[in-house]
C-alpha cells in the first residue's frame, strides 16, 4: 500500500489485538439481512404476526433474532441503500437491542461475482488513487455511523468477492496483490474512522459455501498477503452453493485450516416453488420446508468445530417482487413459520 508507513503500523497493531471467538464467547447469531425493510415500510407495507400487525424488526425481535446486516452503496441511483438510509436503518435496529453488521459493496449498484462494478465517481482513478479514495470513503462512512452513535458491531469489506472487487483494478484471479491492497485500504479506514470507539469485528465474505477448494484458494491466497481479518463470511443458497453436506464439510475444512470464526452470512430458501436446483431440492418448497431448512442451516453452523460456527443471517425475509417467494411472510405479508423457527432460542 502507499498510504505511509504510520496507517501500516496502526493496522498490524490492531490485527495483533485480534482473538479468536466462537460461539462460547457470544450469544449465537440469528440475524437477518433487513436492508429493504425500511424502503417497503415506507412505502406503507404492514408486516403482521399471527394477524396483528407489527414493525417488522419487532416481529423478527419477538422471535429471537438479535442481529441484523445493512448492505450500503457508495452513490446508489436505484436503490435506497445510501448512507443516510443505513444509518436511520442502523438507528431502529440499535434501538430494539439489535447488533449490527455493516455490509461495504464498494459500489453504486449490486456487487456479487459476477459484477463487481467500481464507483462511477472513482472509475478514472489509478490503483494508487482508488486506494487512497476507498480508506477515505470507508473512514467518512464509519465517522458518520459513529457521531449517530451507532457503531457498527461489524463491518464487511466487500460483498461476495470471490472474484474480487471494483473491477477491473481488484479484479480476481489475476490482480490479488491489487485486490488485497483495496481491502487492506478498507480495513485501514475502518479504523481510521473509528477513533477511539471498540473495534468491529472485521469480515470477508465469498459466496462459497459448500465449496472448500475454492474456499481454500480465496483464503489461503488473502492471508498470504497479510490482510488482517477477523470472521470469514460465506453464502449459501442450496440451488448456486450444493448441497447441505457440502455446507458441513467446508465448515469442518474452515474451522480446521484458519481457526477463525465462521458465519453463514447470507442464506435463504423459497417457501413456494421457484429455484432451479442442480438434483432434489433438500427439502420441499414450502412454508414447512423453508422453515426445516433454516433449522437444518442453524444446526450444522452450530456443529462447527472448535465452537466457530458464530450463526447465520437470512437473506431479507421481508422482501418484494421476484424475490419474495424466498421471504419470511407470504403474499399477504404474513409471518410463515420460518419466523417461528427460533422461538426456543429466545432469552
Amino acid at each position: 500500500m502507499r498510504l505511509g508507513n504510520a496507517v501500516w503500523i496502526a493496522v498490524f497493531a490492531a490485527a495483533s489485538t485480534v482473538t479468536v471467538w466462537g460461539q462460547a464467547a457470544q450469544t449465537p447469531i440469528v440475524g437477518a439481512d433487513v436492508s429493504f425493510l425500511l424502503s417497503m415500510e415506507g412505502k406503507g407495507i404492514v408486516f403482521k404476526d399471527a394477524g396483528v400487525s407489527k414493525p417488522g424488526l419487532q416481529i423478527l425481535k419477538d422471535h429471537g433474532y438479535n442481529w441484523v446486516r445493512l448492505r450500503l452503496f457508495k452513490d446508489p441511483v436505484t436503490l435506497p441503500n445510501n448512507l443516510r438510509y443505513t444509518i436511520v436503518a442502523a438507528k431502529d435496529a440499535q434501538a430494539l437491542g439489535f447488533k449490527v453488521l455493516l455490509d461495504l459493496h464498494y459500489a453504486d449498484d449490486w456487487a456479487d461475482p459476477a459484477h463487481e462494478p467500481t464507483p462511477v465517481a472513482w472509475k478514472s482513478l489509478a490503483h494508487a488513487d482508488l486506494q487512497k479514495a476507498v480508506f477515505a470513503y470507508t473512514r467518512d462512512v464509519i465517522k458518520s455511523f459513529k457521531a449517530n452513535g451507532v457503531m457498527p458491531d461489524m463491518v464487511q469489506v466487500g460483498n461476495e468477492v470471490t472474484s474480487g472487487m471494483m473491477w477491473p483494478d481488484g479484479k480476481l484471479p489475476d490482480r490479488w496483490d491489487q485486490f488485497a491492497e483495496l481491502v487492506s485500504a478498507g480495513i485501514l479506514g475502518i479504523d481510521a474512522g473509528r477513533g477511539a470507539s471498540a473495534r468491529p469485528q472485521i469480515m470477508i465474505h465469498i459466496d462459497q459455501g459448500g465449496n472448500s477448494e475454492t474456499t481454500q484458494w480465496f483464503f489461503d491466497n488473502l492471508t498470504r498477503r497479510g490482510v488482517a481479518f477477523d470472521v470469514i463470511g460465506q453464502s449459501y443458497y442450496p440451488w448456486w452453493q450444493g448441497s447441505l453436506d457440502g455446507l458441513r464439510g467446508n465448515l469442518r475444512f474452515m474451522a480446521d485450516r484458519y481457526k477463525k470464526p465462521i458465519i453463514v452470512v447470507e442464506t435463504a430458501y423459497d417457501w413456494k416453488t421457484g429455484e432451479a436446483f442442480h438434483g432434489k431440492p433438500p427439502y420441499p418448497e414450502t412454508p414447512e420446508g423453508q422453515r426445516d431448512f433454516l433449522i437444518a442451516v442453524r444446526k450444522a453452523v452450530a456443529e462447527t468445530p472448535y465452537e466457530l460456527g458464530l450463526g447465520f443471517f437470512y437473506w431479507e425475509p421481508m422482501a418484494e417482487g421476484a424475490i419474495a417467494r424466498r421471504g419470511m411472510f407470504n403474499d399477504d405479508h404474513e409471518a410463515l413459520p420460518a419466523v417461528h423457527a427460533f422461538d426456543k432460542a429466545k432469552p
